[in-house]
């Protein structure tokens, strides 16, 4: 017979309409949850880390709401829960969120996953969050796995401030204006990438942040979970001399060297000695990477030197 709650002691017998799922072999009928939108963090890829929690609210839940509903139902399979499953994602969020806040309205109670991790991050459920906050609705957040925070801890670079970025624009000089926008943050910072731009985007990384240590982790709690560390430029020349990875990537870069200081006419000689062999863009952007200035302020002296030159 099953259990009652996160695997309880009592075995009471099942009542019609109750939910359940099965964990560590044991069959469990699931407490009722408070109405409202449940946040629910699920695995980033070894099924073993999902909560007990977890697993009592999806089973209890009236509906789960999915990024990719076919993705999600490995997890619901594994542990035998038959809740429903909706999906959620940023295609069709617009027109789903106001029939999911009439659902809330009418006093359902919905979980929120995404594909993988904590939800909203670098996923739209923000969204739905803030107009349900707005309309009154009771929101829940069960913490949980994050790929972020996983890498974080395993890069080896300081945990103590970071910060989380999420994904790059896909273009080259998108990404080098948008890294140099984040260069003086004086923390840890994480990406997210995709493995076909990870060569390129560790190569702007490096241009645009100059030597930073980094770490690169792969399939973070799979069978070929990997992390890489060294500087940026190092990790860039690795892999671009081989084929693209496979699996979800995170990108951790340690933070800015205290603000260097450096005279303006050692700054000068830095500069017109790069002038010698480079473009106005490059030997900027090579100074400001040797010396760890802001790539515009080094940007303005190198295009006034250049005029001066003329």
């Amino acid at each position: 017979m099953p259990t009652r709650g996160p695997l309880a002691s009592t075995r009471p017998a099942r009542v019609a309409g109750e939910r359940s799922f099965t964990a560590l072999g044991i069959r469990a009928i699931a407490d009722p949850i408070e109405p409202g939108l449940h946040i629910v963090a699920t695995p980033i890829g070894n099924l073993g880390d999902v909560t007990l929690r977890a697993l009592a609210t999806l089973a209890a839940a009236d509906a789960i709401l999915a990024e990719d509903t076919r993705i999600s139902s490995r997890l619901t399979s594994r542990y035998e829960i038959t809740t429903p499953l909706i999906a959620y994602h940023e295609h069709n969020a617009s027109q789903s969120r106001p029939r999911i806040l009439e659902r809330l309205s009418r006093g359902q109670a919905l979980a929120l996953i995404s594909d993988a991790g904590t939800p909203l991050i670098s996923d739209p459920g923000y969204k739905l969050v803030a107009e349900a906050v707005a309309a009154g609705i009771s929101v829940t957040s069960l913490p949980g796995p994050s790929a972020a925070l996983t890498a974080l801890t395993l890069s080896g670079l300081p945990t103590d401030r970071f910060f989380f970025e999420g994904f790059l624009p896909h273009k080259s000089a998108a990404r080098r204006e948008r890294a140099n926008a984040l260069a003086r943050i004086p923390a840890t910072l994480i990406f997210y990438e995709a493995p076909t731009r990870l060569a390129e985007s560790l190569a702007d990384l490096a241009t645009e942040l100059g030597p930073r240590p980094a770490a690169v982790a792969r399939e973070l709690t799979k069978v070929f979970e990997e992390t890489r560390r060294g500087d940026l430029a190092g990790l860039a020349a690795e892999y671009a001399a081989g084929a693209p990875p496979k699996g979800e990537i995170v990108i951790v870069v340690g933070p800015p060297s205290p603000e260097p200081v450096l005279a303006p006419d050692a700054l000068d000689r830095e500069i017109l000695t790069a002038l010698g062999a480079l473009s106005v863009k490059d030997a900027a952007a090579a100074v400001a990477a040797r010396t760890g200035l802001p790539r515009r302020e080094v940007y303005g002296r190198t295009l006034q030197l250049a005029g001066e030159r003329r």
